[in-house]
């Protein structure tokens, strides 16, 4: 198969790939073979990565990459093309892009679909390019594509400052939303709030169920976008107004859930969820095409930016890891992979 390449490329790159679950400390670099683009692919050069609560999940072993996908770590990347696969357009190398991938993001070099890259604007630096993508295909095909929200609707998302949260806010702010979160101090409620939720719920010292009830004024919200499960799905159905819909896309507190029935029948509620990683390419290349023509615009004047809590060398994986561990960031954590190509 031909592959066309900007420069010639080495044989080995760096990467984080361990060979054991555990805690932070098992994240250290190693030696990789530099991967070759497959037919619909680019080789990416990556400058850099996101941090995202899957590859916390995969490190401790309890997400295994779905098959075909690099056991090396990250979802997500910024970075320029440097290699072109069979059929792709080779114009693009030399391109600065960003990516959703299903792996190997935490490497110099990472292969990605190249209907899952998306342009580096003006406006983005590399490090916001690459926290970008998860988090963005995640909340626009849950709360957007599939809650089917829209302009005047309320929504209650909970983890306010993560990734997730920090994109829902900033996505609802965009497109008309009125969005309540949920967070863990009064310190990430303040925070919140400066980055444009319209309400933002302390669930430690607050009922979040009677807080949105006084909010809404008993009318609850027609979505909640909920990373907790457990016991949080029969309070999040309380929450919601009639015909709302109830997307679940973790399970932080548990994947079991007893729940009532009736409400969900006489109200019409529906509950749904999904996990990104593992959906068919031709979805993620339909979510990328909605983006580039729906959100993307957004991105190129600068309105749309996620939030970066703190960056750390490709060495200091572990110090990454350890932050998101520790509850206390807001926004995305980033790996730079090449300091040369960050701004």
């Amino acid at each position: 198969m031909k592959v066309q390449t900007v420069t010639s490329l080495p044989e080995t790159m760096i990467a984080i790939d361990p060979e054991q679950a555990g805690g932070p400390e098992v994240l250290k670099p190693v030696s990789r073979s530099v991967p070759k683009p497959g037919a619909g692919e680019y080789l990416i050069r990556v400058a850099a990565a996101g941090v995202n609560r899957p590859d916390v999940i995969q490190r401790l072993g309890l997400y295994p990459p779905p098959v075909g996908a690099p056991s090396i770590l990250g979802l997500e990347l910024s970075g320029t093309i440097v290699a072109a696969g069979q059929g792709v357009d080779a114009a693009r190398v030399g391109q600065a892009v960003c990516a959703l991938v299903a792996g190997g993001a935490y490497a110099e070099y990472c292969c990605a679909p190249a209907s899952q890259c998306l342009p580096v604007p003006a406006a983005l630096s590399m490090i916001e390019a690459a926290a970008l993508p998860e988090t963005l295909f995640t909340v626009w095909s849950n709360l957007f594509d599939g809650a089917h929200v829209d302009a005047g609707d309320t929504v209650l998302v909970h983890g306010g400052t993560s990734g997730i949260g920090t994109m829902a806010i900033a996505l609802g702010r965009l497109f008309g939303l009125t969005v309540i979160v949920t967070c863990g101090s009064d310190r990430k409620c303040a925070r919140a709030l400066e980055i444009g939720a319209a309400h933002a719920i302390n669930y430690r010292t607050h009922d979040f169920v009677e807080e949105v009830r006084r909010i809404t004024e008993g009318r609850g919200v027609a979505a909640v976008l909920d990373m907790v499960a457990g016991s949080y799905v029969s309070r999040n159905l309380q929450c919601l107004a009639e015909d709302g819909r109830h997307i679940t896309i973790a399970a932080q507190a548990g994947r079991q859930s007893e729940i009532d029935m009736v409400p969900i029948m006489v109200r019409r509620l529906v509950l749904t969820g999904s996990t990104l990683r593992s959906r068919p390419p031709a979805f993620k290349a339909r979510m990328a095409e909605a983006l580039l023509h729906t959100v993307w615009p957004d991105v190129v004047a600068g309105r749309l930016k996620p939030i970066i809590d703190a960056t750390f060398p490709i060495a200091e994986a572990a110090q990454a890891h350890a932050r998101m561990d520790a509850g206390e960031h807001v926004g995305k954590i980033a790996l730079i992979l090449d300091p040369s190509a960050i701004d």
